[in-house]
């Protein structure tokens, strides 16, 4: 048969063409659903609280939410060492049955990364992020792009700083956080993070170990009062 008449196969561009339509295909297909749960989540009440590291001020104020609602449990991503955090509900006298450390994360992406499955475990719809007005639109725009890929809600509530804050924002690191985020947010229809290696319970805290081993904790937490026993 004369070159001239032979059938072409198809090349790499065209495999590759098809890839991206079929993903493009896959993504509309979940984007549906996910924009129903999401909307149908944004209309009901909290069913948990996270609390990104940074700042101990969040620790402080989170403490005291956890007094006026004892049901909602509450996860700490990456915040204060461990038994700062247990010292500041203890001196509030908040309850701690519903209160988890996850020390996974060393970033904002990353709070989210680890988080978003333990939501899921527990079954969350909406939650309530808590940071800082310094570390906004990053952790705002990663949270509903991280968490919404998976049907969570987000309602962001901002703690007032003082001093330097521990997220400086620029626009170069917002703008590849959400190219990333948004890169997540494809392979986590198919894909789910690894849970959290370093998940505490804050009522596991050993404070004998730590009062052996020694720590500091923020000085707005004012927590060199308290002595160990």
């Amino acid at each position: 048969m004369p070159d001239s008449v032979k059938r072409k196969r198809p090349g790499k561009k065209f495999y590759l063409l098809s890839t991206l339509a079929l993903l493009l295909a896959i993504l509309t297909a979940t984007a549906v659903p996910h924009a129903i749960a999401l909307h149908a989540a944004r209309r009901g009440p909290v069913d948990a609280i996270l609390v990104l590291g940074g700042s101990i001020r969040r620790e402080l104020y989170v403490a005291e939410l956890a007094k006026t609602q004892p049901q909602i449990p509450i996860l700490i991503s990456s915040g204060s060492k461990n038994p700062c955090i247990w010292l500041i509900f203890e001196r509030s006298q908040a309850p701690t049955e519903r209160v988890w450390l996850e020390n996974c994360a060393s970033s904002t992406f990353g709070n989210f990364y680890f988080s978003c499955p333990i939501l899921e475990q527990w079954n969350v719809r909406k939650v309530k992020v808590i940071t800082s007005p310094s570390h906004l639109p990053r952790a705002k725009w990663l949270a509903q792009i991280i968490l919404g890929a998976k049907g969570i809600a987000v309602e962001v509530e901002l703690v007032s700083e003082t001093g330097v804050p521990g997220n400086q924002e620029f626009w170069l690191k917002t703008m590849l956080d959400v190219t990333r985020s948004l890169g997540w947010a494809a392979i986590a229809q198919f894909h789910s993070p690894p849970p959290c290696a370093h998940l505490t319970h804050l009522s596991e805290v050993d404070m004998d170990r730590w009062y052996e081993v020694g720590f500091e904790c923020e000085h707005q937490a004012n927590l060199d009062e308290n002595p160990a026993p």
